[in-house]
């Protein structure tokens, strides 16, 4: 990343509402995994193993966000979909897949739609439909539907 994309990154920040936040790790956790695809690609080991440890990291960083919500459906789908996330990064790794990286990056790109909907204000909030981003199959995460919960909602 260089000086200019990190300025903008830290003005977007700034001042930005949960959800807000919420797109911006999902937009930096997109960016590791077509970057460690890329590095892939370019056979630069090294590069993929740094974008592949970042984007872990972050899903670390979400997971332990969740220990303080209440534990709903919502919270258990997230938990699965970031479990099954942190497994299919680890296979990627291990065979050395830029496909996997890729589908993973789609699967992530989904659920910050899902996120931007709900952040703007004017749009009617659209249920988290988790089905479009995968199927229930050994180490996946199974199908869901959002919780729908208005003003009071924390993430």
């Amino acid at each position: 990343m260089n000086r200019t994309d990190l300025a903008y990154r830290m003005t977007a920040v700034e001042g930005a509402s949960g959800f807000g936040l919420l797109i911006a790790l999902f937009d930096t956790l997109a960016g590791n995994l077509r970057r460690a695809a890329a590095a892939q690609r370019a056979n630069d080991i090294e590069g993929r193993c740094r974008e592949a440890k970042h984007a872990l990291t972050i899903i670390g960083y979400l997971e332990s966000c969740l220990h303080s919500c209440e534990v709903g459906q919502l919270t258990r789908q997230l938990r699965a979909f970031y479990a099954s996330l942190r497994h299919k990064l680890l296979e990627a790794q291990a065979e050395q897949s830029a496909e996997a990286f890729e589908k993973e990056m789609a699967n992530v790109l989904k659920i910050r739609e899902y996120w931007q909907q709900i952040e703007q204000p004017s749009a009617t909030p659209v249920p988290m439909d988790m089905r479009t981003v995968t199927t229930m199959q050994p180490g996946g995460y199974a199908p869901a539907q959002a919780e729908r919960r208005y003003g009071d909602w924390s993430a």
